[in-house]
């Protein structure tokens, strides 16, 4: 194998590992302070013991996933130098936004989340959760705006004295139309996630009756959360993919394995075989007519272009070479997104409807399933990275730069196979750290509360200096509630 095809390997085997901790990150950090919230607003204990023991979960994902995060960074200077020359004045002010703003952000209110808990005011306490949870989102708005970038160049021109790519124009970075339906489909995936590893540790701790009263009131807002959240990344996915076919029609006849020009187009929800330029006749294939030219173009009668005619056009701009992505590997990244999202929302319809009829505790198979569901949003997540990402080769920069002509030529392929070595051996000590202490973490019963946490107790309606509710009452600290630590 060449370095080439070993970086690209490298770069997916880090890139992949760190993204299934980002999106937990996010959408956990926002149910923790809903959790939060909820015990300020009401001061039952059970919402503080729900707190502590998803905040617990929220900082293993933060810890695992900011060390596997880092490997990024060098990445592009070792690996992919010739990239980062040529565009890295481009695609690194996002990237440096988010270092230094979103990321520090997030850092300094967690600790302060952490450590605060007996030190801070309520008010304040809970207003560092926001911050933090604030943060993880904002990372995901530069980290994607760059990835957008990537996926459609705008706002930028080409030096011509040092023959790369600047910037001239951020407003267009951040109004590109791949943008703006990738973050709410990415922000949305992260509720999905999280929300479902909500339910699943609930459910887990349900079917065998332990602290029932908390759990329920865990996976019933978890369920509140996943219905929506996965209904609207299913619109705004099905919405991006009619953008994907204005600024990268070839993925989108890729995802369909779409050879020649059809309109109106049939979506295929399962095909075998006909993927390969010598082999476009599939042996099998089931077509929902005129389901394609909707999605893809937002039209009845759409006419979607087929990866035959695009090769040719794209060799008439672009020089002789195969423009074709692998057909494969985004033709069921889509499905396994498609599909494993439309589970995950008839799932929580289902439990919402056993919410509604008071029976999701007694519901032993609905929690079953429940568990093993988190293997689901972890599927859509990294299909959609690989639908993404393969679905725009040979381009690095779609129309800008080939991915052959991003990777350094001073890296030998014996450099760039034993750091892969070295990081798939990290990844695996690493994943299996993060997997003992998740199933270690996640399978412990609540902490108890103390008999302080519902302070409005403290209080009664007879005392003139504190009555309750009044706004001496807010600002109060409750006294000595431990730091949240593993």
């Amino acid at each position: 194998m060449s370095s080439l095809d070993l970086a690209r390997i490298q770069f997916a085997l880090t890139t992949l590992f760190h993204f299934v901790f980002v999106p937990v990150t996010i959408g956990l950090a926002w149910l923790v302070a809903i959790m939060q919230t909820a015990w300020r607003r009401t001061g039952n204990p059970e919402w503080y013991r729900l707190t502590r023991f998803f905040g617990k979960l929220l900082l293993i994902n933060v810890a695992i996933g900011v060390g596997t995060g880092i490997v990024q960074e060098f990445e592009f200077g070792m690996n992919w130098s010739s990239y980062s020359r040529y565009v890295g004045d481009v695609f690194g002010a996002p990237l440096a936004i988010e270092g230094l703003a979103a990321f520090f952000l997030e850092a300094t209110f967690l600790g302060i989340w952490i450590f605060g808990w007996n030190r801070l005011s309520p008010k304040l306490h809970l207003a560092t959760i926001y911050l933090a949870a604030l943060g993880a989102t904002l990372s995901a708005v530069f980290i994607l705006a760059a990835n957008s970038w990537m996926q459609h160049p705008v706002g930028y021109t080409i030096n011509k004295q040092t023959g790369r790519a600047q910037l001239d124009d951020i407003g267009a970075v951040f109004t590109n139309k791949v943008f703006l339906w990738a973050l709410p489909h990415t922000i949305l995936a992260s509720f999905v996630i999280a929300s479902t590893l909500v339910l699943s540790v609930s459910a887990w701790h349900l079917r065998r009756r332990n602290s029932t009263d908390a759990f329920r009131r865990a996976a019933v807002m978890a369920l509140i959360v996943l219905f929506p959240a996965s209904g609207l990344a299913l619109f705004t996915g099905a919405r991006t993919a009619v953008t994907i076919t204005e600024v990268q029609p070839m993925k989108t006849a890729a995802m369909e394995a779409l050879w020649d020009t059809e309109g109106p187009a049939s979506f295929s929800l399962i095909q075998i075989g006909g993927m390969e330029e010598d082999d476009q006749t599939p042996v099998f294939d089931i077509e929902i007519p005129h389901l394609l030219s909707i999605l893809a173009t937002g039209s009845w009668n759409g006419e979607v272009k087929g990866m035959t005619p695009l090769q040719n056009a794209e060799q008439q701009q672009f020089g002789p070479g195969n423009y074709r992505p692998t057909v494969q590997f985004t033709y069921w990244s889509l499905r396994i997104m498609a599909y494993f999202g439309t589970i995950m929302a008839l799932l929580s319809a289902y439990g919402l409807w056993l919410v509604y009829r008071r029976k999701l505790v007694e519901s032993r198979r609905f929690l079953r399933v429940s568990i093993w569901s988190l293997i689901l949003p972890y599927c859509i997540l990294l299909s959609g990275w690989v639908l993404a990402e393969t679905g725009r080769q040979p381009w690095i920069v779609w129309g800008l730069q080939k991915t052959a002509d991003g990777v350094s030529g001073t890296v030998s392929t014996t450099e760039v196979a034993v750091t892969l070595g070295g990081f798939a051996l990290l990844y695996v000590i690493l994943g299996s750290v993060y997997f003992g202490l998740i199933r270690k973490f996640a399978r412990q019963d609540l902490e108890p509360a103390p008999a302080f946490v519902d302070f409005r107790d403290r209080f009664t309606d007879d005392d003139d200096d504190h009555p309750r509710g009044s706004d001496d009452f807010d600002d109060r600290t409750p006294l000595d509630v431990p730091a949240l630590s593993y």
